[in-house]
């Protein structure tokens, strides 16, 4: 009856041991997995016309070792992009995200709505636009509207892109150069003036 015992009490140990540690072990392993970022955006308040297709690409290190993560995700919409924009735009405030208003955003011209926000220890950069298989305008005037084809309904909607950095990461949150002249020290090559001599001075 003693050795009966003892056994039962090994497996319930043993049986213990390892629920209470696969329990963590899982969720670590999903944690270290998943970034928590896409999930934040996954949880964003938008319609299901908004979010259609989403892929997501990852690069960089979580603990910044060499370089830092960057997060890129890109959607397509069924709706234009003003609706898109909106939508987008209103579940970030909801989701305690505050525009950045930064130079260099965009860092590069970009056509259609290009928007920065900040949230703790991270930047968003929002890009919405007409999709990539839109007519392009013809000497600067939009394409011809003439009667709808199966091809222009499958390319209507909009493309949306986010890209998530650390703000540690982002130059954009750093001291930018400063353009004063007194920083730049004295022009090399001063102008001259109609007097080669100067203005004389009184002695």
């Amino acid at each position: 009856m003693r050795e009966r015992r003892r056994l039962r009490m090994g497996v319930l140990a043993l049986v213990s041991l390892v629920l209470l540690g696969a329990v963590p072990l899982f969720f670590g392993l999903r944690t270290l997995s998943r970034d928590p970022v896409f999930d934040s955006l996954d949880a964003l308040d938008v319609p299901s016309w908004a979010t259609v297709k989403t892929v997501d690409n990852v690069s960089g290190s979580r603990w910044c070792l060499q370089d830092c993560r960057l997060r890129e995700r890109t959607v397509e919409s069924q709706r234009p992009p003003k609706e898109t924009v909106q939508v987008y735009q209103q579940a970030l405030v909801q989701d305690g995200w505050r525009r950045w208003k930064v130079g260099r955003c965009p860092e590069q011209p970009a056509k259609g709505s290009y928007t920065c926000w900040r949230r703790d220890e991270l930047t968003l950069d929002l890009w919405v636009r007409d999709p990539t298989c839109a007519l392009p305008p013809v000497d600067g005037r939009p394409a011809p509207s003439g009667a709808p084809s199966p091809a222009a309904e499958k390319c209507a909607g909009s493309l949306v892109s986010v890209k998530v950095r650390n703000a540690i990461d982002d130059e954009r949150t750093r001291p930018q150069p400063s353009t004063d002249p007194s920083l730049t020290g004295e022009d090399p090559f001063p102008r001259l003036t109609d007097d080669p001599l100067g203005e004389l001075t009184p002695s």
